[in-house]
């Protein structure tokens, strides 16, 4: 098939350049993490990569339909001498697909006429959401219910079925790929080192070869308890993405339906895998604050009106790190496949799953969170130095730390796990919005509590709010589609309003440090008030009364467009390369 590239050679060619373009360095295969590891593991290492590179093929169809016919082209080109099909494979690369958002929120199109759907690859490209409401109110007033349930879940694929639409189990619309997969995590399984580590191989091999999601259930509740073994093997199902499921609670009518029939609408999962080696150091650190998770369910707001992940106590609960369903590691990274590893505006530096809307948690499963070593890391420190000069007012330096960012990144990956863990999906395409903001605004809300029982000192948590609000500052206004930034200018407008943020004279940023945590359990209070009521047209109100781009946020902007030109990023993963071959 033949593709016109969309981007000039001139533009490739910025964008390309180590100044426009961010690398982060995963594990060589001169690494002592890998050096040190056993035989059976470095074997097992071997399969499980190979095996995400598989799911990274499925994901990619997932995303848009034309990545795999485009990925073969531009392959073909590049065997030709085309100096523009290099330079567009390592962008295609970056960010695994034709169409993304760049740092500064542009439209990033690799091809020409190929653009992101709402329904992504998940649905018929030529399908509107108008079209999408009609089809399915038609489906439920003849009956036929349960093909709409398999419609708005999170693994189907969608196809054209005559005038109506047909839902297949990614699991069989992909059969022979996961087949393939499981072949390998069976493999891996039989030369591992750790028997913990192999029943989850074995079991999610099992969910690869049948479309049960009660076996990828058994599947997750295993890993979500996995805290020792020597290597990190995580299937990713999370579902930002997929703005075609989520529109069916904005048509009235089919809302009504979907109430009557008790439909659940949930977003369509994109799939990942993240490939590491568990760091025995890092992971006992996060141990430290684990024993801490039920004094913060207990300090939720609204407590009492809702069921958490986390069983609230009014005190540190006895048995120490044991006594929640929590687990946590940290891990120095292989590789990262599929959506966990889409380079587009950034790149996850930790995730907590499985996310509330998988049957695992319906099982008495806990959840478990995994921190990106490679992907924290600084990298050029005079750069940083040049940000923090032109942008945070120079009195406040002393408390900006890098170890500051990640001891955030633990409290907002945490509180994922605290707050309402039902009727979320009711506030649509605002959810994943709400909840990020909330997962932020808990970490800033109990570090009183935090540090009143002695995780943190008091200048560990002057360094994390003002480590926080240095960095959360954005290039240029976010689109709605983009939750993570869409929450930071959120969160800036309410802390500048509320005075725990303003700027100086000279219009730096400047920390009202004893403001920040109560502005923080203010805004917290709003989201989960939001969250409880499961009201879409509140949740919208919410998110569109604070995601205002002021005058502060742009001339910020504007000095962080000078001083930082980069524009796009990559992972580059060299063990992982040497491993696949």
């Amino acid at each position: 098939m033949k593709y016109e590239f969309n981007l000039s050679l001139e533009e490739l060619e910025k964008r390309t350049n180590k100044d426009y373009l961010a690398t982060k360095k995963l594990l060589t295969p001169e690494s002592s993490e890998y050096l040190n590891l056993k035989d059976g593991d470095k074997t097992a290492l071997k399969y499980l990569v190979k095996a995400g590179d598989i799911l990274e093929k499925i994901n990619m169809q997932l995303d848009n339909k034309e990545n795999l016919p485009f990925k073969k082209f531009i392959d073909d080109e590049i065997k030709k001498g085309n100096k523009q099909a290099e330079l567009t494979k390592i962008l295609f690369d970056a960010q695994k697909g034709i169409c993304a958002l760049d740092r500064e929120s542009n439209k990033i199109e690799l091809v020409k006429g190929v653009k992101e759907l709402p329904g992504k690859g998940l649905y018929p490209t030529d399908l509107s959401k108008d079209e999408f409401h009609n089809i399915l109110i038609k489906m439920l007033k003849s009956g036929k219910v349960e093909e709409v349930r398999k419609i708005l879940n999170q693994r189907s694929v969608i196809e054209r079925d005559g005038d109506e639409l047909k839902a297949t189990d990614y699991i069989d619309y992909f059969k022979e790929d996961f087949a393939k997969i499981a072949e390998f995590l069976d493999k891996a399984s039989e030369v591992s080192t750790d028997s913990d580590f192999n029943e989850y191989l074995k079991l999610q091999a099992k969910a690869f070869r049948g479309a049960d999601p009660m076996l990828d259930a058994y599947a997750d509740k295993k890993w979500a308890t996995l805290e020792e073994t020597p290597l990190e093997f995580t299937i990713t199902r999370e579902n930002y993405a997929d703005e075609m499921t989520e529109s069916a609670i904005e048509c009235p009518e089919l809302k009504k339906m979907l109430d009557e029939n008790k439909i659940e609408v949930i977003s369509k999962d994109f799939l990942g895998a993240r490939i590491g080696i568990v760091n025995k150091e890092g992971t006992e650190y996060l141990f430290q604050i684990k024993k801490y998770l039920p004094l913060l369910a207990y300090n939720m707001p609204f407590k009492d009106e809702y069921e958490q992940n986390i069983k609230p106590e009014n005190k540190i609960m006895d048995e120490g790190p044991k006594s929640s369903k929590q687990t946590m590691v940290d891990v120095d990274l292989v590789q990262v496949n599929g959506d966990v590893g889409e380079y587009r505006a950034g790149i996850t530096l930790a995730e907590n799953l499985p996310n509330d809307d998988k049957l695992s948690l319906t099982i008495g499963g806990g959840r478990r969170n995994v921190y990106h070593r490679q992907i924290r890391f600084i990298s050029d420190y005079k750069k940083l130095q040049k940000r923090l000069n032109t942008l945070l007012d120079k009195e406040q330096h002393k408390y900006y730390l890098n170890d500051a960012d990640h001891w955030f990144t633990i409290g907002h990956e945490n509180t994922h796990s605290l707050g309402p863990n039902k009727g979320t999906e009711a506030l649509g395409k605002y959810k994943s919005i709400i909840e990020e903001n909330k997962a932020d605004m808990g970490a800033l809300a109990m570090l009183d509590v935090l540090q009143k029982n002695g995780m943190y000192t008091k200048e560990q948590v002057e360094q994390i709010v003002v480590t926080f609000a240095a960095d959360n500052f954005l290039k240029s206004k976010p689109t709605l589609s983009q939750a993570h930034r869409v929450r930071s200018v959120m969160q800036n407008k309410y802390l500048l309003e509320h005075g725990a943020v303003e700027l100086t004279k000279d219009g730096k940023i400047h920390v009202n440090i004893d403001k920040m945590v109560p502005t923080a359990k203010k805004m917290l209070s709003e989201i989960v008030r939001v969250q409880i009521d499961g009201d879409f047209k509140k949740g919208e109100k919410y998110v569109l009364d604070n995601f205002v781009w002021t005058d502060e946020m742009e001339k910020l902007a504007i000095k962080m467009r000078e001083i930082d030109k980069n524009l796009n990023g990559r992972v580059e993963a060299k063990l992982a390369e040497k491993l696949l071959k």
